[in-house]
């Protein structure tokens, strides 16, 4: 599928983009192009490396003709590109706008001008039923995409996303502050002991995005059913793992954040389909002719439920510390503090 493929990767520089290299150098694919804004990111990635298969592209998917500066000859994109942070978008919601949604479109445009075969968009938890900015802006990148979706011909181009919780020690995640904090002999602050989150490792959002491309129709949104665990447990589980005895405060709720995240509202789960490990949410292909839609409505649909991290699988501390053990940065973490 791969084999003499050119794939490029917006905001390759990332967690997901090093998880991606990795995964893809071993193939039988012809080049990787890795495209992103940050040049000391890509210097970086050029010194780790040093494979003749990649190509650095610096550019901002806000600037279109960057983008399309990249895209010629490619087969595959990967989109990663975007503003992840929850407080930094609360604080800068348009600059949320200008890179996660029309970046989204500036990426999508370029890819259909230049006959890409299948673009990957890659969404959050926090676009289903989104309070804060970021989820927001990334509902609407969800958004732009699958109303992309309906204007092409997928034999031509075809468009989908998936949608993942939390990945472990993902950069700006709370895995390596806890960690930091616990290395330096600080409290450990936690916003709300209660609190929920999924729990997927790098590897496991790359596999979701590779079964995407794979079986993925245009328009579909893609999620791999996970764990989840709550905060306190989580840290309980490094502090073990670490054999700290820090104290821990509670600091209460930050800018925008949830009690719990959805991975698939109570709508989408009427409409999705079981894949087994994974659920497919098909593109609603209803048109602008509202007026049939009028007098016939559908009962069933306050009968379903969503899919959240409140409802679905709850990690024990053990089956905490198994997932982080099988984490490479939690490896190195721990050979150089326990020695």
């Amino acid at each position: 599928m791969y084999k003499n493929k050119i794939l490029l990767i917006t905001g390759g520089t990332g967690s997901f983009g090093n998880a991606i290299l990795k995964k893809f150098l071993n193939t039988e694919i012809a080049e990787i192009r890795i495209f992103s804004r940050d040049e000391k990111k890509q210097d970086d990635m050029r010194r780790t490396y040093k494979n003749d298969k990649i190509r650095y592209y610096i550019g901002d998917v806000r600037d279109i003709s960057s983008i399309k500066n990249a895209m010629h000859d490619v087969d595959y994109i990967f989109h990663a590109a975007a503003l992840k942070q929850v407080p930094s978008c609360e604080f800068f919601p348009l600059e949320a706008v200008k890179t996660n949604i029309i970046g989204t479109d500036n990426v999508l445009s370029a890819a259909i001008e230049y006959q890409v075969k299948k673009i990957i968009c890659l969404s959050t938890d926090k676009a289903a039923y989104p309070i804060n900015a970021m989820g927001i802006s990334k509902a609407m990148m969800e958004k732009v995409f699958i109303a992309k979706s309906k204007t092409i011909d997928p034999d031509k181009t075809t468009i989908c996303g998936t949608r993942y919780g939390n990945v472990c020690a993902s950069r700006g995640s709370v895995i390596p502050l806890f960690v930091e904090q616990i290395k330096q002999g600080k409290e450990i602050t936690i916003t709300n002991p209660n609190m929920t989150r999924f729990l997927m490792s790098l590897e496991e959002a790359v596999d979701l995005v590779e079964y995407a491309f794979q079986h993925g129709q245009s328009g579909d949104i893609m999620i791999k059913k996970s764990p989840a665990c709550t905060i306190i447990d989580l840290a309980t589980a490094l502090l073990e793992l670490f054999n700290g005895d820090n104290r821990i405060r509670i600091i209460g709720t930050r800018h925008g954040e949830k009690l719990y995240e959805t991975l698939m509202t109570k709508e989408e789960y009427y409409v999705a389909e079981d894949k087994g490990d994974f659920y497919r949410i098909p593109a609603d292909q209803r048109d602008l002719y509202y007026e049939k839609y009028f007098t016939l409505g559908d009962q069933n649909l306050s009968k379903e439920k969503e899919y959240n991290s409140n409802n679905t699988k709850r990690l024990s501390i053990k089956e905490i510390k198994e997932i982080l053990l099988a984490i490479d940065y939690i490896q190195n973490e721990l050979v150089g503090w326990l020695g």
